[in-house]
């Protein structure tokens, strides 16, 4: 083979490429050093909330948190960030002051990077021990001075391992502890569904979901070999005929939306085609075989009877909220369409899940603003709840996201100090912020366009416009060209 010919670069080139690889370096080293103080600045407002925890006398942790809490806000309203992101930024920058000094001085110096810091507290944490913990630390940052993040967090892991006093049996019974399953959201109507784990047995599922998927390729290939067609493994159904009755909305006029509450839901992924074989790759076969499993199967230990739950574990079926504009539901345009009000879809999906779905509520709104006026199903209390879910959206509370099924009711002006239970007197916050506003001395108030304006115990103020929303109007007329 012959050699690659190396690319023919000016001096003039070559003497600029220095100069900014130079300055990039420098500039790397001044914001290691902001980032230092903002991990003092961090520790050292988190101590005095945790000072005021340790004056406390309530016995209860939901009020000793309300401190932290608090803190928490006030910091991502002056920062445009959210509150649980800022605590646990909080969280990190005091542990790294209190058992990591020795890096935070390394980080000032500019000597290491952020992520360098961030490596050494991931891997460090699980030593207890003060002073086996100082001395790997002090071998962990000359590594750092000299290599990159992603090789020294293997290298701190792995001597992590060796000095760690605790056994692994110990260390493992505590780490299950935090297992659990999260979504993160993704581009182009996708998501990650995250699971924690034993190392075991998630080694286990991805071995048996490869040979699965392997084993489906194998029958493709062994169906057009004796030619025949070869269908598609199915993905699962959107409709479970046990499943609660849906409810959607949909308006009368085209600014519109259609929700679907409590829909069915299967694998939202494209329709098996009806072709001679089987195309898909053995990443997507075994990431649908994934989803059919844990949305169709039947858990191999089921403790419920049907007092508990009729039918058993295997009867329970998965539930989206789905929003649609009419314009997208009638084919004029492909854009709109959300889980939750947060998370686009892609049109297909979504009206298979609203031809599918048995009944609609409508959702009528202004066609120049997009807000939503009324919802046409006037029963007490109901027709109050459809309104604010489809008004809110999500949790209300500054820079939260929570959606409308993880969300309360709250009363701005305290029904048990004469607040009515009006429209203009209602919002859905997430329970964390719920708790906050009631337990501490943040204050609500509501204007008459759905506005809500916080205010903090310091006298920050800010103000939540009710979420916005994008109408899409198909243009008849043909471009002028």
């Amino acid at each position: 083979m012959p050699p690659i010919p190396l690319r023919e670069t000016s001096s003039a080139d070559d003497d600029r490429l220095r100069m900014l690889v130079a300055a990039i370096r420098e500039e790397s080293i001044r914001a290691a050093g902001v980032h230092a103080s903002l991990v003092r600045l961090r520790a050292e407002a988190l101590q005095i909330a945790l000072d005021e925890i340790a004056r406390s006398r309530s016995r209860t942790t939901r009020e000793r948190e309300m401190p932290v809490r608090s803190l928490a806000l006030e910091i991502a309203v002056a920062t445009r960030s959210h509150d649980l992101t800022v605590q646990r930024e909080l969280s990190d920058a005091h542990t790294l002051t209190e058992k990591f000094a020795a890096t935070v001085d390394a980080l000032e110096e500019g000597r290491i990077g952020v992520r360098h810091a961030q490596a050494i507290l991931e891997t460090g944490i699980v030593l207890d021990d003060d002073a086996t913990r100082a001395g790997w630390e002090q071998v962990v940052l000359a590594r750092a001075e000299r290599d990159s993040p992603g090789r020294v967090r293997a290298f701190g892991r792995e001597l992590a391992e060796s000095v760690h006093p605790v056994g692994m049996t110990v260390r493992h019974a505590r780490a299950a502890v935090t297992r659990g399953v999260s979504v993160r959201d993704l581009a182009d109507g996708m998501a990650e569904l995250s699971v924690i784990l034993p190392a075991t047995v998630a080694y286990g599922i991805r071995d048996r979901l490869r040979r699965q998927a392997a084993a489906i390729r194998a029958a493709a290939v062994e169906a057009e070999g004796d030619g025949t067609a070869a269908v598609e493994a199915p993905t699962p159904r959107v409709h479970a005929p046990d499943a609660p009755a849906p409810r959607i909305q949909a308006p009368e006029a085209a600014e519109g939306r259609i929700r679907t509450h409590e829909t069915s839901a299967g694998a939202i992924g494209p329709t098996p085609n009806a072709g001679p074989s089987d195309t898909r790759t053995l990443a997507q076969i075994g990431a649908d075989v994934c989803a059919d499993l844990l949305l169709t199967a039947t858990p191999a230990v089921d403790p419920t009877d049907d007092s508990v739950c009729p039918g058993g574990l295997g009867a329970i079926r998965g539930h989206v909220q789905v929003t649609v504009p009419v314009l997208t539901l009638l084919g004029c345009t492909d854009a709109g369409a959300s889980i939750d009000g947060l998370t686009p879809i892609d049109p297909d999906t979504a009206r298979r899940l609203a031809a599918q779905a048995p009944g609609w509520d409508r959702v009528l709104c202004d066609p120049v603003t997009g807000s939503v006026l009324e919802v046409d199903r006037y029963a007490p209390t109901t027709s109050q709840r459809r309104f604010l879910a489809a008004r809110d959206r999500h949790c209300r509370a500054p820079g939260c996201r929570a959606p409308i099924v993880r969300c309360q009711i709250d009363h701005n002006h305290e029904a048990h100090e004469g607040g009515p239970t009006r429209l203009d007197n209602l919002c859905h916050l997430c329970v964390r912020h719920h708790t906050l506003k009631t337990e501490t001395g943040w204050t609500v108030t509501q204007e008459s366009d759905g506005t809500l304006r916080f205010r903090s115990p310091l006298g920050q103020e800010h103000h939540e416009r009710v979420p916005s929303r994008v109408v899409f109007v198909p243009d008849a007329d043909p471009p002028p060209f």
